[in-house]
């Protein structure tokens, strides 16, 4: 099997000349809207409506395959100059594109029969919801030239910086036992079952931190002024107030969920703690053991073993997601292994252009790894089943963005455990869920408290990374509770996340996955089989519709605190059920 991914079928290389033809191609429909823009006070509306989404479907489709094969080549190589050469290229002719469709955009939003003209056009009716939400955002363009000016700043403004975080966090040297190892490596040991190899790498990793953190400090403070003054600049109330409307989600969504997590807090520390005295500590549970396994969890993955078992468990649930899994694997969708200079974490890609998607792991063969993929062929699957819409409704929000992928979670779980053939299998397999759903609930939270804690002070001073470490250890004091030992937390988390140098509050859709998915899945469990279709239309409509309205594809209301309990309830009986089977 393949160790890394096939990006051939995208492109043979930079110097393909199909990569050139379509680069040209896109400048040639980037310079013709910008005239098109240019003349739209002299246009029929609804002529121009069909123009316009026309010329932005090719360009977006353009500029997706362009844009996705540079980025998964630098992913996959960060220390490789030509790939961050070629996609400034692709976003350099990009950014001659913003001032346009900003014009674009207010002129369409201006039209006082719009949405009535979109109903009446078949060429245009699809995208009802993104005129509507056209209609709605355009209050928040920058006038005149200013969204061209934004463009191109970004580029050498926080898309350099995140580029910066990026490279220091995947080149950075770890010295460990007498050896030199990468970032992705010494985390990966976290989840080893020596007691030894977890604190030593913890250690070794909270040491390599000391030689970047002023300047992934720098990055930082930079990416979040920026931030600040784009909303400022636009009018958002502020950049939650950006996030929430660009998430097509309401405040009181979030204010629901965040509520019932708070009233579930204690239930989580009490797993910690319980984690905690299993493994001998008495005063919480030491950040270096937060993933130390338990029960019978020796057991190694290779990828045609994870293949297997992926495969297995999907069959129970869906052919459709099983036969997807099996293709990912031996398509080469999948990049496994860490490597010097590779980006760590994991993350999926969709390609559009080959109604396909991109893979990136790094595989230790550990049971988290594997569902490590089982949560990034959630996304696959969740591409998948989009492909019917039209290119300009392609995109989710964030909060939906993790329904699949951590669905599929689920369904992997809750087979593997209903399978277990003893105490101490079943012990490790329910405790690996509650590792994973612990860090989606506390520490995306303790992420969420530690951006709002930085967007709240970045205005009026910078923030060095002493000031930023000690926030770190707040909001984990705050989330975690009691169930962690406070003289041994993690003040460096802000370092290694590349998603505080991305898109904005990029933590509480995690949890709005994690939650929203168990819904789901209890909802499986109640019908079976005729839950399936339900589950693929509410996936189909994540771009087509709010989070609130997607939910109610399921007879789900988000803004309903009793939802979000009712899902919290599932784990805190788990937490008991593990509980119970230490104390046997």
């Amino acid at each position: 099997m393949n160790e890394v991914w096939n990006l051939d079928p995208i492109y043979k290389g930079f110097e393909d000349p199909a990569f050139e033809a379509d680069l040209a191609e896109l400048k040639q429909k980037v310079g013709a809207f910008a005239a098109f823009a240019q003349g739209l006070a002299e246009i029929d509306p609804a002529e121009g409506l069909r123009s316009g989404i026309a010329q932005e479907e090719r360009i977006q489709s353009l500029a997706g395959k362009l844009g996705e094969y540079a980025m998964l080549r630098q992913a996959a190589d960060t220390r490789n100059p030509e790939a961050g050469s070629q996609l400034g290229r692709v976003m350099a002719v990009l950014s001659g594109v913003a001032a346009p469709m900003a014009a674009f955009e207010s002129w369409a939003s201006g039209l006082p029969e719009l949405m009535e003209l979109v109903r009446a056009d078949e060429s245009l009716k699809d995208y009802e919801f993104l005129f509507s939400n056209m209609a709605q955002s355009s209050r928040y363009l920058l006038p005149g030239i200013g969204e061209a000016v934004m463009a191109k700043l970004r580029m050498s403004g926080g898309d350099a910086w995140s580029d910066l975080q990026s490279y220091l966090t995947s080149t950075v040297p770890v010295s460990y036992r007498g050896t030199t190892t990468n970032l992705s490596a010494i985390r990966n040991l976290a989840y080893d079952p020596d007691p030894a190899v977890r604190k030593d790498a913890y250690e070794a990793e909270i040491a390599c931190y000391e030689r970047i953190r002023d300047a992934v400090a720098f990055a930082l403070n930079s990416i979040k002024l920026e931030t600040i003054s784009d909303c400022q600049l636009r009018g958002y109330e502020s950049p939650l107030d950006r996030t929430l409307k660009k998430s097509n989600m309401k405040k009181e969504t979030l204010e629901a969920m965040l509520s019932a997590m708070d009233e579930y807090s204690p239930q989580f520390w009490q797993y910690l703690k319980a984690k905690a005295r299993a493994l001998g500590h008495e005063n919480g549970l030491p950040w270096y053991d937060l993933f130390a396994p338990m029960g019978d969890s020796s057991t190694k993955f290779t990828t045609e073993e994870a293949k297997a078992f992926l495969v297995e468990q999907f069959s129970g649930f869906d052919k459709e997601l099983a036969d997807m899994v099996a293709g990912a694997f031996d398509n080469a969708w999948i990049d496994f292994f860490p490597r010097d200079g590779k980006q760590g974490g994991a993350f999926c890609a969709g390609v559009e252009a080959l109604g396909e998607s991109r893979i990136l792991t790094n595989f230790d063969g550990m049971f988290t790894d594997v569902v490590t993929l089982a949560h990034e062929l959630g996304h696959a699957f969740h591409n998948q089943c989009i492909k019917g819409h039209r290119p300009l409704n392609h995109d989710y929000s964030m909060p939906l963005a993790e329904t699949a992928s951590t669905f599929n979670e689920c369904v992997v779980m809750a087979s593997a455990i209903s399978k277990a053939a003893d105490r101490n299998e079943k012990i490790a397999l329910i405790e690996s869920q509650l590792q994973d759903i612990t860090q989606v609930i506390c520490d995306i939270y303790s992420r969420y408290r530690f951006e709002t804690m930085v967007l709240e002070n970045r205005e009026e001073k910078f923030m060095d990374a002493a000031t930023l470490c000690g926030f770190m250890e707040t909001a984990q004091k705050q989330s975690y509770g009691d169930g962690l030992d406070p003289n041994c937390l993690h003040p460096y988390m802000w370092v290694c996340k590349s998603h505080y140098y991305g898109s904005t509050f990029y933590n509480f859709p995690y949890a709005f996955g994690a939650l929203f998915a168990r819904g789901l899945y209890a909802q499986f469990e109640k019908e079976g089989a005729a839950f399936v279709p339900k589950y693929k239309k509410l996936l189909y409509t994540t771009t087509v519709a709010t989070a609130e309205d997607t939910a109610k594809v399921a007879g789900i209301d988000l803004t309903d605190r009793e939802f979000w309990r009712s899902a919290l309830q599932t784990v805190a009986d788990q937490i008991d059920l593990f509980c119970q089977l230490l104390e046997a």
